[in-house]
């Protein structure tokens, strides 16, 4: 990135994806903790005119607050590949890893890290008959947020009734039982683990509804699966490629141990607001929300 003291930073924010609302948030909540880190911020609204908005701009560095697709999935990182800007968080090809869930799963199995058995189906098959025995979840294989989450229950007698929103190939993964935790990675370091209590699935709502949720940090739980956890989350974090931040989900069934834990996914765009996830994470390990915001900046480059 450029060495000025008070870098001209675009923050990407909003854009078209499931998630604007989430995005629109983190957006500004970066933008302002940039202007306490002493960063020049242009706040922009990821649109179909983003190039000449770059162009108009001129930033030293995008700050990507971008969520979902398009903004998570290596889309919007190839465009400012092409354009020459540093970027925060992942480049091109972690970001499609991650956004692909069953590519995910493939990069965590490779790498020796446990992962739920899963397979792709057309929407109208897991709509007609249970493609794999209850209890199970369908979801979107390249969507964040808990978007359009089935959960099938153990004595269900019907398949899910799929939405049209859902995508024509939809992913259907075992469902893993218990606790619902959570690593932070920034550059090479775990930053703790959270344990996320809700009164039901960690959806949507659960995630962005004050009070859908509480956040245990660091979590209760044995040091052998702190440890785990740590070390799993960093591992995913390298074999995918990820780089700047990025958050690890985990379920722990504390009935088997060490067994029952699993990893769900890599986050490589998670949640920016200070009382999201990872910068909790990092304010517990020291690192306040604008100190984490302009490390991201100062971590930014291209070929990533």
């Amino acid at each position: 990135m450029s060495s000025r003291t008070n870098p001209r930073v675009v923050v990407l924010m909003g854009g078209p994806s499931a998630e604007r609302d989430v995005s629109l948030s983190s957006g500004r909540e970066c933008a302002a903790a940039l202007r306490v880190a002493g960063c020049e911020v242009i706040e922009v609204d990821a649109g179909p005119d983003l190039p000449a908005r770059l162009a108009e701009t001129a930033p030293d560095v995008v700050f990507n607050a971008l969520h979902g697709r398009w903004g998570e999935d290596g889309c919007v990182q190839g465009l400012l590949e092409w354009l020459r800007i540093p970027y925060t968080h992942s480049g091109v090809l972690a970001s499609a890893l991650a956004m692909n869930k069953t590519r995910t799963k493939e990069v965590y199995r490779a790498a020796g890290l446990p992962a739920m058995d899963s397979l792709l189906a057309p929407r109208d098959e897991v709509r007609a008959r249970h493609v794999m025995p209850p209890p199970y979840v369908a979801k979107p294989n390249n969507e964040g947020s808990s978007v359009g989450v089935y959960i099938v229950r153990e004595a269900a007698n019907s398949p899910p009734q799929l939405d049209d929103t859902m995508p024509d190939t939809v992913l259907v993964e075992a469902f893993a039982p218990g606790r619902d935790l959570t690593v932070a990675v920034m550059g090479d370091r775990p930053l703790g683990v959270t344990d996320i209590v809700t009164d039901g699935w960690y959806d949507y709502h659960a995630k962005y509804a004050p009070g859908g949720s509480r956040h245990i940090v660091p979590a209760e739980v044995p040091a052998e699966i702190a440890d785990a956890c740590l070390d799993y989350a960093l591992r995913a974090h390298r074999a995918l490629g990820c780089r700047g931040l990025s958050r690890t989900d985990f379920r722990w069934d504390e009935s088997r141990g060490l067994d029952g834990l699993i990893l769900l996914e890599t986050n490589t765009q998670p949640g920016m607001t200070p009382t999201s996830l990872a910068p909790e994470q990092a304010a517990l390990a020291g690192v306040p929300f604008p100190d984490l915001c302009r490390w991201l900046v100062e971590d930014a480059s291209c070929n990533r």
